[in-house]
């Protein structure tokens, strides 16, 4: 099988970085972009022929035995990210000034901030010790988001709300569910506050489908504040 590294969604390529890649130890990554005048099939084949990325299962445990990073890469549009363990690598020399570590640095990408961290909460809330990818929504976007649906809380009606709620494009991990309840807390607060009736949890798209990374079956926009502008576009 061919090795395949085009995402087709926002969803994939997120799912794929914080389900696959971050929790098998790629946490050494450099972000670029595909330029307008350049063929991104070509520019994915010279790169993953330059760091030799396509190897087998095989080769990816022998490298690893020998001291040696291993590399994954993928792109969604022209957007791509070379990925590596830690172990030597020529990568680390010839991207050296560009090169972030996810545990220090979150990879921002369409509105989300992807990073792998100690922390949250296990089934019976205690304080979880173990590594996890952590997806939320980027603080500058959350934070634009929540002030406009505070500020059109009383405005708009307890259905039209819900129904913007309900239509966010959101890739709902833990953190984004979090933020998500936070956002609506605000909006009952001021609706509570204005002798108005508050909205359940309900409202809220907090159930996040798994999908096939380098699949064609969809499509969903990145969560983008200029695209969706007020609380009436997304009804």
């Amino acid at each position: 099988m061919p090795y395949r590294s085009v995402a087709t969604s926002v969803e994939g390529f997120i799912q794929q970085l914080a389900c696959s890649y971050l929790r098998h130890g790629y946490w050494f990554y450099v972000v670029g972009k595909v330029p307008e005048d350049k063929d991104p099939a070509e520019v994915d084949a010279k790169i993953i022929r330059k760091y030799g990325i396509d190897v087998s299962e095989s080769t990816r445990a022998r490298r690893k035995k020998a001291g040696h990073a291993n590399l994954q890469y993928i792109r969604y549009e022209r957007t791509f990210v070379i990925l590596a363990t830690k172990g030597k690598h020529r990568f680390f020399a010839e991207e050296a000034k560009q090169i972030r570590d996810i545990r220090h640095v979150p990879l921002r990408f369409a509105g989300y901030a992807l990073s792998y961290k100690r922390g949250g909460r296990t089934k019976e809330g205690l304080p979880d010790p173990k590594w996890h990818s952590h997806v939320a929504i980027e603080r500058r976007q959350y934070l634009e988001l929540k002030a406009m649906f505070a500020s059109n809380a009383v405005k708009e009606t307890a259905t039209g709300l819900a129904k913007a709620f309900y239509h966010l494009p959101v890739v709902p991990y833990a953190p984004v569910r979090r933020q998500l309840l936070m956002m609506l807390r605000e909006v009952n607060r001021v609706r509570k506050k204005a002798g108005k009736s508050t909205l359940p949890t309900e409202v809220l798209p907090l159930r996040r489908k798994v999908v096939k990374p380098f699949s064609l079956e969809i499509f969903v926009a990145g969560l983008n504040f200029e695209t969706i502008g007020s609380v009436a576009a997304l009804l």
